[in-house]
């Protein structure tokens, strides 16, 4: 079902504040922030974020890591993001369970290889994998000790352990080999059981992953350009999706979607600025 009819040309990032029982949400393209109700513009692009307080954000931008005040809307940088690079921005993020927050990179128009994900963390940046294409599927397990992330064209999530603080651990492995189908990995979330639930770009659903990597079941969604998932509601409960209208005609296209499940997501991890 729709939970909110705004069309985002791109929507990307959605995150269920756990102190503020709401539903955050991006339009990469149309440079907004999103809840039910309200939106907020910025002067370049913004595409996920994490929680902070009940009323601040870390926001991901074309060109920083900013902190941003929901109450004022004003926000400043706190760190750059690739700021001398004039053909990336951001796009998938999330926070790790450690405090940190991870957060990809890529071309503007996709350009093969321009992106890198990257890793926030006590207030400095670190590089962690490049080149990407597209990244996406930034995700964590109930424990902390893996990371999921993928780079869409190559159709694989990825898995890599991490280190008691959250660090990379090792070198990444395919987690779900997705070559030869028609599903693109999107954005991604680890609900509560470990289970990996992915948006899938072109063919309206989220599909879920048990912890080995077996295909559970999918929800489907009227717009095709599913994007990115997020688990939210008072119980954790009702799995989001946001969706892209950019290059597809339809009503259903670019808004948000809502469904009843039967899995409990986790609750968003506050990052440490």
């Amino acid at each position: 079902m729709i939970f909110d009819d705004t069309r985002c040309r791109l929507g990307e990032g959605p995150l269920w504040h756990p102190l503020r029982k709401q539903l955050f949400w991006f339009d990469i393209l149309g440079k907004r922030l999103h809840t039910k109700g309200q939106h907020w513009q910025f002067d370049d692009y913004v595409s996920a974020a994490g929680w902070t307080s009940d009323t601040t954000l870390m926001i991901a931008t074309s060109k920083a890591l900013r902190h941003f005040d929901m109450t004022t809307g004003a926000h400043e940088v706190i760190c750059p993001l690739e700021a001398d690079n004039s053909v990336t921005r951001s796009n998938d993020g999330r926070a790790d369970p450690q405090g940190g927050f991870w957060i990809g990179t890529m071309g503007v128009q996709a350009e093969p290889g321009a992106g890198a994900i990257y890793r926030y963390y006590k207030g400095a940046v670190r590089k962690l994998f490049a080149p990407v294409t597209i990244s996406n599927a930034i995700c964590f397990s109930p424990d902390g000790k893996t990371a999921y992330f993928t780079d869409t064209p190559t159709q694989q999530i990825m898995r890599v352990a991490l280190d008691a603080q959250g660090w990379p651990a090792g070198k990444p492995a395919v987690f779900i080999d997705l070559t030869g189908t028609d599903f693109r990995p999107d954005g991604a979330v680890v609900d509560a059981s470990g289970n990996l639930w992915n948006a899938q770009w072109g063919v309206g659903r989220v599909a879920g992953y048990d912890p080995n990597g077996r295909f559970i079941e999918s929800f489907s969604f009227a717009a095709k350009q599913t994007s990115c998932p997020a688990f939210g509601g008072d119980d954790l409960m009702t799995l989001y999706c946001t969706s892209a209208a950019v290059g597809v005609k339809g009503d259903a296209q670019g808004k948000t979607y809502c469904a009843a499940t039967q899995y409990k997501g986790q609750a968003e991890h506050r990052v440490i600025v």
